[in-house]
């Protein structure tokens, strides 16, 4: 399936002429800007905030670096300084191919799961996975599961990101707890991960690479043509990204505007 074209909001300046064009959304409880850019050449950076900050106060917004950082020096505060990531799944099959991926074994006492439980089994290994120090870490879930249970639960319905797909899978250990995970949803006509996470308690070094693998094989088997994902500046699973193919198709900075 060929990836949508975003349903294009547009921003207007004072002489009529669109400034800006985004997608509208909602994040963390507001309204959300996602994929701002700046359609209007004219416009330097001055008027991009003076325009964002007088008509998205209160907002989130999704956009160019440049435009978030000098918003953050207005006050705005930063959810998110990301990297979309594409591996295309046509031209550049894996050794062995996809089905060599989408085989994948695991460590004995492990096993793929259909991804088909209730989100509080997930949470655990989630937070595990995003402890202290990690760049995806929120504390708020650590002292309070509750809305680390609705975030997944949302995404499970597909409220977040798009439905679910086929292609999602956990790991479960031997006593059939989660170990592992990776939720994959249909992003505007596109496979996208949208979470994937490994407890390090449960798992076993590489189990993430191993689950990774199983995934986007069992997308290209299904006939898709490419897979995306976001990652977090600093995190190191970027490395991973790479090595199996993901090259960054975009950088954005993601913020709260005051």
């Amino acid at each position: 399936m060929a990836e949508k074209e975003p349903d294009w909001q547009y921003g207007y300046g004072a002489d009529g002429a669109a400034l800006v064009r985004y997608e509208r959304g909602e994040r963390e409880g507001r309204p959300w800007a996602d994929l701002l850019e700046v359609v209007d050449p004219r416009a330097d950076l001055a008027a991009q905030v003076a325009y964002v900050r007088a008509e998205m106060a209160g907002w989130v917004v999704s956009g160019p670096v440049g435009l978030g950082q000098e918003l953050v020096r207005q006050g705005a505060s930063v959810l998110r300084h990301g990297h979309s990531m594409r591996r295309e799944l046509t031209g550049a099959p894996p050794a062995g191919g996809w089905e060599a991926w989408a085989g994948t074994p695991l460590r004995d006492g492990f096993r793929a799961v259909p991804c088909d439980r209730p989100a509080a089994a997930l949470v655990p290994a989630s937070l595990a996975a995003f402890g202290p120090g990690h760049p995806d870490h929120r504390p708020e879930e650590h002292e309070d599961g509750r809305p680390a249970v609705r975030r997944l639960a949302e995404l499970l319905a597909g409220e977040v990101i798009g439905p679910l797909l086929p292609s999602s899978a956990l790991v479960v250990d031997e006593a059939d707890r989660v170990a592992a995970g990776a939720v994959l949803t249909d992003w505007n006509g596109q496979p996208w991960i949208a979470s994937v996470f490994r407890d390090p308690a449960l798992g076993y070094p590489g189990l993430g690479r191993d689950l990774l693998r199983r995934v986007v094989g069992a997308v290209a088997l299904a006939g898709r043509t490419e897979i995306g994902l976001a990652v977090t500046e600093g995190n190191t699973a970027r490395r991973l990204y790479e090595e199996m193919g993901f090259t960054v198709a975009g950088t954005s900075l993601t913020v709260v505007v005051p």
